[in-house]
């Protein structure tokens, strides 16, 4: 089975594409976002994770998804305007996407059967983490927050490799 994100291609906000084998080398955390959910204050500690981590290699990925309570409605240009102004965000944002269902996207089909537990994400900001090589190496919960030290723990142990 393949586990790697590698040859994933995803859309930037600007609409180009965007292989995921441009971030070999780099350790990615995956986040499936939204704008109304509970969870969106947690764009304040991936942002916080982002900048303590940056320098050592670690990039965070947000994908805006409306598949959860129809949580994410805005457009690509409201949603960045939305996270920029409340809460500082400077990782990356993609286009949005379908993380579940008939329109699930390829990338969120490969994340969901690489790392147990596999299976469907069940809400808005489920975590996942990419080692250097492109690898699915582990799976968080939404209700585990960015400053949690299962996910610190692990995040610096990929980028310790």
């Amino acid at each position: 089975m393949n586990n790697t994100i590698s040859d994933v291609v995803v859309k930037t906000m600007d609409g180009k594409d965007k292989k995921l084998g441009e971030y070999i080398g780099k350790v990615l955390l995956i986040v499936n976002v939204a704008s109304y959910c509970g969870y969106t204050p947690q764009y304040v500690g991936l942002e916080k994770l982002y900048q303590n981590y940056k320098q050592a290699g670690l990039r965070i990925l947000g994908f805006p998804c409306n598949d959860f309570g129809e949580q994410e409605p805005g457009s690509n240009e409201e949603i960045v305007d939305f996270c920029t102004r409340n809460y500082g965000v400077t990782f990356e944002l993609f286009d949005k996407l379908h993380a579940k269902g008939e329109e699930q996207h390829p990338l969120y089909a490969r994340l969901t059967t690489s790392i147990e537990p596999k299976g469907p994400i069940a809400w808005n900001f489920e975590k996942f983490l990419i080692n250097q090589h492109g690898e699915v190496v582990a799976r968080f919960k939404s209700s585990v927050k960015p400053n949690s030290p299962e996910l610190i723990s692990a995040i610096e142990r990929e980028l310790a490799q």
